[in-house]
């Protein structure tokens, strides 16, 4: 009995694992495209959370931001952080990016968890790398970035009719506080 139960266990936990890796490839949304010419040296630095679809990872999360730098290897390290107001203590996650293919197409993949990736697509994107539009992998994640704590009413409405045009709920979106250091 027991080695009949080894012999469907383990097909099922190796089908499991390709299941798990089949959803982290996932990349864009249906009808997302990534910009290009997309310059990862302009995208570098520090950009502030301004709106996001809530998600488990942060949660509970306000004044969040995330630092972008060049690792040595060419990947792009990835440090978020953000403020719990529940249990008054800053939370902090890194990672690491990589695109996915060309990297003037900025259709990256990150992953926080050693080999598990999932899809970060730069979807609109000023000329002057100010503000961004990042979907995930499905509708179920969209971030509003900029360089300062705040954005323009003009450019929060041009990005938010893009998420609402490719099928996101925006009224879901959660808007993110600044108001610690």
């Amino acid at each position: 009995m027991k080695r009949n139960l080894k012999k469907i266990s383990v097909p099922f936990f190796l089908g499991m694992i390709g299941l798990l890796f089949l959803q982290s490839c996932a990349s864009i949304p249906k009808g997302a495209t990534p910009v290009s010419p997309f310059y990862k040296e302009q995208y570098l630095g520090n950009w502030y959370e301004i709106a996001r679809l809530d998600f488990r990872f942060e949660r509970g999360l306000n004044n969040t931001t995330a630092e972008y730098t060049l690792n040595e290897d060419g990947t792009i390290k990835v440090d978020n952080q953000g403020y719990n107001y529940e249990k008054a203590e800053w939370r902090q996650a890194i990672g690491k990016a990589k695109f996915r293919g060309d990297e003037d197409v900025a259709a990256l993949k990150v992953s926080f968890f050693g080999p598990f990736y999932t899809g970060y697509n730069v979807i609109a994107l000023d000329k002057d790398y100010q503000y961004a539009l990042v979907a995930g992998r499905n509708l179920d994640y969209l971030w509003i970035l900029s360089r300062r704590t705040t954005i323009p009413e003009e450019i929060k409405k041009q990005y938010l009719k893009i998420a609402a045009d490719l099928g996101y709920e925006t009224d879901e979106l959660i808007w993110v506080e600044h108001n610690r250091n």
